[in-house]
């Protein structure tokens, strides 16, 4: 995957050659760009919280007039609709997306996606504390012009974002939806042969699980994306939660927490927390982001939890995905054999929602 642009309120970066330390000089040479200058190929990911006041988005947009005619317009609608228009010379491809409304001061995650030689493209949401995508299929998207992209990314003057809006971003590839891993590759994970960095385990290795079971990894699967919004990276730091050493993570990786103030709030021996819940600055803090940053993590068979340098985190929870041809396709897992994916009923451990998260860590920072 290579991402070419990256811009937030304050940033504007652009480059034909991607971004990031594994930026391929020749990210744009020919991989989905024609000689014509087309991008055939690609994606448009932004993270935003929709308005408190319920108020219509303009998300983001863009116009230019010469040497041709082109625009791009994002818009939020009230009551939970998205309207993408985008127009090149005298045509104009429009499409629309209701998604689920309430809780209007999450984050979303849009991703427009296309593949203009095949024809096919597609708009998606993802609200990440909930693990829920909304997605619909287009028919006969437009490639998107390179110098429209570029200008689009590199002068903040030739858009417009709304305020609310974390960043948006572009990629060469069409980009997966769905289950995300949560772990830098440098992670050292306990396996039967010792502490081993995750970004090296392969299939058929046995994990060590929290409970002291030996597991088998049945696939490991990794992304690299902006290191912005929910993908930007958190240190959890030494000692604490038995840590041996710091180690990255993305905010949504669980952390398995455990304790009488646990049980005495919630009645369970242990439960999951996403990380960012947990960021006091001082056990949790933010790193110096990367652009680009490449997260990897194991899908075992019964989603049992894994020992991160002495920490108890959340393998890869995939539900019933096997089972969900279109969540499947659109997802990281696409093009692993159906046949060796687990199905995971329910997470190993409750998952706290965000007021109890925040509750929890309210409890343990008295």
């Amino acid at each position: 995957m290579a991402w070419i642009a990256l811009c937030g309120q304050t940033e504007n970066q652009f480059s034909m050659n991607g971004l990031g330390a594994r930026a391929l000089n020749s990210s744009l040479q020919g991989h989905s760009a024609s000689r014509n200058g087309l991008l055939t190929k690609g994606s448009i990911v932004i993270e935003t919280h929709l308005s408190p006041e319920g108020r219509p988005q303009t998300l983001l947009s863009y116009r230019r007039s010469h040497p041709w005619v082109s625009s791009l317009s994002l818009q939020a609608i009230p009551g939970g609709g998205l309207s993408l228009v985008i127009t090149q010379g005298d045509e104009i491809f429009h499409t629309a997306l209701n998604h689920d409304a309430t809780g209007r001061t999450d984050v979303l995650r849009i991703t427009y996606s296309w593949d203009a030689p095949n024809r096919w493209g597609r708009l998606a949401v993802e609200r990440p504390e909930r693990d829920q995508v909304t997605m619909i299929e287009l028919t006969n998207p437009k490639p998107m012009a390179i110098a429209d992209l570029q200008l689009m990314a590199s002068d903040p003057t030739q858009r417009r974002m709304d305020r609310d809006v974390i960043y948006f971003a572009v990629s060469t590839e069409i980009e997966p939806l769905g289950p995300m891993p949560g772990l830098a590759e440098n992670v050292p994970v306990l396996t039967s042969k010792g502490y081993q960095l995750i970004g090296g385990l392969r299939r058929g290795d046995l994990v060590l699980s929290s409970r002291g079971d030996l597991v088998p990894v049945l696939c490991k699967v990794s992304r690299s994306v902006p290191a912005r919004g929910r993908f930007e990276p958190l240190r959890l730091r030494a000692p604490y939660f038995g840590l041996r050493q710091d180690i990255m993570v993305a905010p949504e990786q669980r952390l398995v927490i455990t304790g009488t103030d646990v049980e005495y709030l919630f009645g369970k021996e242990a439960v999951l927390v996403p990380v960012r819940h947990l960021a006091d600055g001082t056990s949790v803090r933010t790193c110096e982001a990367p652009t680009v940053v490449t997260y990897t993590q194991l899908i075992l068979p019964g989603h049992e939890t894994i020992q991160a340098a002495g920490c108890p985190l959340e393998s890869l929870y995939i539900g019933r995905i096997r089972r969900k041809p279109d969540a499947l396709e659109a997802s990281l897992l696409a093009g692993i054999d159906r046949n060796i994916l687990p199905e995971h009923a329910k997470p190993v451990y409750p998952v706290l929602q965000p007021y109890e998260a925040i509750s929890l860590a309210k409890q343990r920072a008295a």
